[in-house]
């Protein structure tokens, strides 16, 4: 087992070799070939590749994580020389510490290492999409409050409101409301909004703006015409997304909204009593 003043060592030399590069944080691979224990550069260049493969395999841009970059070093009689570096993201460093040989304790540490923190990058990762979600349904909400302020100046009544939404839902996405519940399995007495995706979300958000703004514009006044601009708005907002290659009747369900809104408000107590201890 690593002895504990050995794990400090290591984990202090990587974090110092730390640098930030147009605000990525990332490492030098000449400098990590020194803390993984290789003296040659051309042995630590095979496990680069080897990380580059197992990048590539994955689906990841090899470019954006093992950027080409030169270094100057000093050389004899003041002389300086230019010779072949890589910047390395955290997760190619991940990548390369997962191909090394793992009988040398640099290796070994540096695997744990890079994986935690590749974690701690996905978690923020992950929670930064859940935040941007819960902020979409809570702006759509907004909207559509907004919306039924200005119908309802127009005679449209809640029950109306309702049946225009609706239609504007199944311009859409080509499906009514209640067979899409039924199609993504939300329950019959839940807003289908509290389980679409992020973009499905916004685009809802985006019809109804349009809607909001033509109503007023164009003087709208009854439920047919009313009706007929949310159908046309919603249409546009699919023919959009159909263009870039998005189905949005075909996006599966997301996470139920209310679910991740307690979530992310009860990690966000226990950070505040964290830092209260």
């Amino acid at each position: 087992m690593m002895k504990k003043e050995i794990i400090q060592q290591l984990y202090s030399a990587f974090e110092q070799a730390a640098l930030e590069f147009d605000g990525v944080e990332c490492w030098s691979a000449r400098e990590l070939q020194h803390l993984l224990g290789y003296s040659k550069w051309e042995n630590f260049a095979n496990v680069i590749n080897k990380a580059k493969i197992a990048c590539e395999n994955v689906g990841h841009n090899v470019s954006e994580h093992f950027p080409d970059v030169r270094k100057t070093i000093a050389m004899p009689k003041s002389a300086e020389k230019e010779i072949d570096d890589y910047l390395l993201t955290r997760y190619a460093c991940y990548l390369v510490a997962q191909n090394g040989d793992p009988r040398k304790e640099q290796i070994a540490f540096a695997q744990t290492y890079f994986a935690v923190q590749t974690r701690k990058a996905e978690l923020i990762e992950q929670r930064l999409l859940e935040v941007e979600r819960v902020k979409a349904r809570a702006k759509l909400q907004e909207t559509e409050k907004k919306l039924s302020g200005i119908l309802y100046e127009r005679g449209v009544n809640d029950k109306s409101f309702a049946v225009i939404r609706s239609k504007g839902d199944q311009a859409l996405f080509r499906l009514n409301t209640a067979t899409l519940k039924r199609k993504m399995g939300v329950p019959a007495s839940r807003p289908l909004a509290d389980f679409l995706p992020t973009i499905s979300i916004k685009a809802k958000d985006f019809a109804a703006e349009m809607t909001s703004m033509n109503v007023q514009t164009k003087d709208l006044q009854n439920e047919t015409m009313i009706a007929k601009e949310h159908i046309d708005n919603n249409a546009a907002v699919r023919k959009m997304l159909i263009e870039r290659g998005i189905v949005p009747e075909d996006l599966p369900p997301a996470e139920d909204v209310k679910k991740v809104e307690r979530r992310l408000a009860s990690e966000e107590k226990k950070a505040i009593e964290n830092k209260k201890k």
